[in-house]
């Protein structure tokens, strides 16, 4: 457990980052019916909320990830965490598309790419980790070394868990939805009832709300 994950929480809820809606429910792409809905790119509009971010996030690669050489942000929503964290931690950064630009020179990543560099991935959201780690699959085949992955927020799947574990990359997160979950409980945003249902929700999401 990282030593500031229901401060960050805090701010998600704070900046409404995060909404809750156990009643209405939202559905995502995967026709996955959730009682959440995050969006990390809200922070970023909300300056004082934004720098306690950053620095949290600075703080987990500096005390996890020290060897970093460079950060890598996954495309769209990674992209400004990833350049701050790099700008305040004095690294080069590059990021990486979900695939390769149909027009140009058709680049991937987008960066200088340093073949036997140390690269961190700086991701906005985790969920399943499928896109998250093919986006290390794509660092790894233009020979860099990726050494794990941070995130602002993880839904905290066993799916996620097992994923990264298989492909032997560690992962740390600045939060988590089971925290908020409780953070949002504490603050009577959410009832016992509802508290319940998010957690179900959590252990079961492709059956939840059928």
């Amino acid at each position: 457990m990282l030593a500031n994950e229901w401060a960050v929480a805090e701010k998600l809820l704070q900046v409404n980052a995060v909404k809750l809606s156990v009643e209405t429910p939202f559905t995502w792409a995967s026709g996955w019916k959730s009682p959440i809905y995050c969006d990390n790119r809200k922070l970023l509009s909300f300056p004082y909320e934004r720098d306690f971010v950053k620095s949290e996030l600075c703080s987990v690669i500096f005390e996890q990830f020290a060897e970093a050489e460079v950060l890598a942000g996954v495309a769209t929503a990674g992209i400004a965490w990833g350049a701050m964290a790099a700008d305040q931690l004095k690294l080069p950064f590059i990021y990486v598309r979900p695939k390769p630009k149909e027009h140009g020179l058709g680049n991937q990543i987008e960066g200088n790419i340093t073949p036997g560099a140390k690269v961190l991935v700086v991701e906005d959201l985790i969920s399943t980790g499928k896109s998250s780690l093919q986006v290390c699959e794509v660092i790894q085949q233009e020979g860099m070394q990726v050494l794990g992955m941070v995130s602002i927020f993880t839904y905290g799947f066993s799916k996620a868990s097992e994923a990264f574990k298989n492909a032997g990359i560690p992962y740390f997160s600045l939060s988590n939805y089971e925290i908020l979950s409780q953070i949002a409980f504490k603050k009577g945003l959410i009832s016992q009832e509802q508290l319940n249902s998010l957690l179900n929700w959590r252990q079961q999401p492709e059956n939840w709300g059928k």
